[in-house]
């Protein structure tokens, strides 16, 4: 009874909007920001979901395939996008993981579902540091819309490596080479990777490889937002 009354007190009480500070009423974005969000609707790479001309695969994924089959970006990594993952990453503001969480499933409602969800790795030393897995956090809220399972044991990142951010493309593979397994059965499974960005792509290519090996027949990247080349607003 006492949970009842919490749902129906949620859905009573109107929440304020984490981005303005406006009603919001039973949703966690008001419909203004949500609205002015920077939605990456642009005619993109199937591949790795940057944009292109025509919506056909770009140069480089024709050059060098990524392990993934396909990316699903709900954003681009701009303003406000940008803050409010950086508050959940390093301020550990997690009241941010259910706005992304909720954006990025609204994104992929009309996608083919998978048979798992696995969010992006952390080596347990940061996790040690954060206090949580912030693909972890964002994917429950996945999960919990599709009623899908969210695996997060599943794969584990076996190396501590330095942060992508800071790194030139080559580094980032060189980077993450041999830093992920997977223990569990995937064989003959459909995943999808969950993670809050997109850069390069290398660290979910590296996972998506680890997975094929393993006998996964498809990996998607379902992710928040997909960084723009240098200079592009769309």
């Amino acid at each position: 009874m006492r949970q009842m009354a919490l749902r129906f007190l949620k859905r009573r009480i109107p929440r304020t909007c984490l981005l303005c500070g406006g009603n919001a009423g039973s949703d966690r974005l008001c419909s203004g920001c949500t609205d002015d969000l920077p939605w990456h609707r642009m005619a993109q790479c199937p591949q790795c979901a940057l944009p292109t001309a025509d919506g056909h695969l770009c140069g480089a994924c024709l050059k060098r395939p990524p392990a993934f089959d396909r990316t699903r970006s709900a954003l681009s990594y701009r303003f406000p996008v940008d803050q409010l993952i950086q508050r959940l990453k390093y301020n550990g503001r997690l009241a941010a993981a259910p706005v992304l969480g909720d954006l990025l499933a609204h994104h992929v409602e009309s996608a083919p579902r998978p048979d798992l969800l696995i969010p992006m790795p952390l080596h347990p030393s940061r996790i040690r540091e954060r206090g949580f897995n912030h693909a972890s956090e964002i994917g429950r809220y996945v999960a919990r819309h599709f009623g899908l399972p969210l695996t997060t044991n599943l794969c584990q990142r076996i190396r501590d490596t330095p942060p992508q951010v800071a790194l030139a493309y080559d580094a980032r593979r060189h980077n993450v080479r041999g830093a992920f397994t997977c223990n569990g059965d995937v064989a003959d499974k459909r995943v999808a990777l969950l993670d809050d960005v997109m850069t390069t792509g290398t660290s979910l290519d590296e996972l998506a490889k680890t997975l094929k090996h393993a006998g996964a027949t498809e990996v998607e990247a379902w992710v928040v937002a997909r960084t723009l080349p240098h200079g592009e607003v769309v």
